[in-house]
């Protein structure tokens, strides 16, 4: 178990903790299924940091993409591809239907990015439709897309909710080569007849078992019976169950699959459980921990919305540097503070599972379950925050 630190480094400790403040009862929106606390136990493979990065035989500037691309991925410092880069991006640049099995981090998102520009640049007809579970993700793409397209005339909309809806009706009226959306506001737009999904020639959907774990199996399905009969389907999923082997039959033709499950990022992550000692209080062993000068830039997860921004609000009044992101900010609020954390104005970033797929932040040193997750795999996720790139990192996990 996790042995943290007792020293203060001048943040102060409350004599009213969290706890008598707020009330130590448990509010949970649904029920709590334990996991076995042994699987949040784990050290990390004992090899150097050159053993855990992947090293290609290929090269970007091997492919047969458009040299404007291959600038802009030089500018970037993208030499070598990532596994799935490698194996993907040959298949999806002949025009073949793809499935990709592969971990949130692990580059999937511009194996089809470069790819798709590459084709929209040389056929100013062909647009592409990708749909993703969270807002952060699409935005998050949509800035990758900006990366890779600059200087080609190709234009991106983000559609998706708690942002502005006639902003993005405008911009869909002038028909961008791009649109990257949740399922939810895809749907409002159809609705609406803003937008035509038979203008699309290429369709990706993103962390399709998460957009299913959180129920929008039925507005996927709606979505792929609207899309145009001859199409290239890409499908990037970490997992394959019977729910989203039902999406998959009736969305891809004649697939070519890839997998890189094999290079679980987790082999870079030392894994670990915190129990407070002497009927601590957590608040105070979660203490404990941030002012520990490791604990350098920090992901807290937990359970409820309002769990987590009372968390908040007690470690501001404690001097640390966080703020929280969960469906209950706006759009823009959350972005304000994922552009915070990434700038290291904060270096704690309080977060509900909204945050867990699909963020891509640099350099987060810790992830740490406030709340134990539901389901292993949600566990995967969100330890998944850190030991990116080959860099390695720590899970601590809370457990009773």
């Amino acid at each position: 178990m996790y042995n943290n630190s007792r020293q203060r480094n001048g943040f102060r400790r409350p004599q009213n903790n969290y706890h008598a403040q707020h009330g130590n009862v448990r509010r949970p929106a649904r029920p709590i299924r334990k996991l076995d606390p042994n699987l949040f136990i784990k050290k990390r493979n004992n090899v150097d940091t050159e053993q855990v990065i992947y090293e290609s035989s290929a090269r970007f500037s091997d492919y047969n993409i458009v040299d404007k691309i291959k600038q802009n991925i030089a500018e970037h410092n993208y030499l070598i591809p990532t596994p799935i880069q490698e194996k993907a991006i040959p298949h999806i640049l002949e025009g073949k239907d793809v499935i990709g099995l592969a971990n949130t981090g692990t580059g999937k998102t511009a194996a089809f990015l470069i790819t798709l520009i590459n084709k929209s640049f040389l056929d100013r007809n062909q647009r592409t439709l990708i749909v993703v579970p969270t807002r952060e993700l699409a935005v998050q793409i949509a800035d990758e897309f900006k990366r890779f397209a600059k200087g080609m005339n190709l234009e991106v909309v983000a559609a998706i909710g708690g942002a502005s809806l006639y902003r993005q009706t405008y911009a869909l009226r002038h028909r961008p080569h791009f649109v990257i959306g949740t399922p939810g506001r895809i749907m409002d737009l159809i609705e609406r007849n803003i937008l035509d999904l038979k203008l699309f020639q290429n369709i990706v959907l993103d962390e399709v078992d998460r957009m299913v774990d959180i129920g929008f199996i039925k507005d996927i399905q709606h979505i792929i019976s609207l899309l145009p009969k001859i199409r290239q389907s890409l499908f990037f999923s970490a997992t394959i169950d019977q729910r989203t082997e039902e999406i998959l039959q009736t969305f891809v033709t004649d697939p070519v699959t890839v997998s890189v499950k094999e290079k679980n990022s987790v082999n870079t992550i030392d894994q670990d459980i915190i129990k407070p000692k002497n009927n601590m209080p957590k608040i105070d062993t979660l203490h404990d921990l941030l002012i520990q000068p490791e604990f350098e830039k920090v992901m807290i997860f937990g359970r409820t919305k309002w769990g987590m921004e009372k968390l908040t609000t007690a470690l501001i009044e404690r001097g640390f540097k966080a703020a929280a992101i969960h469906g209950n900010k706006s759009q823009n609020q959350r972005q304000r503070t994922l552009q915070q954390f990434k700038n290291n104005q904060i270096n704690i970033l309080i977060a509900t599972d909204v945050a867990s797929r699909g963020i891509d932040i640099d350099n987060v040193t810790h992830v740490i379950n406030y709340d134990a997750p539901e389901t292993y795999d949600d566990y995967i996720h969100r330890i998944g925050r850190t030991g990116r790139a080959g860099k390695f990192g720590v899970a601590l996990t809370f457990v009773e």
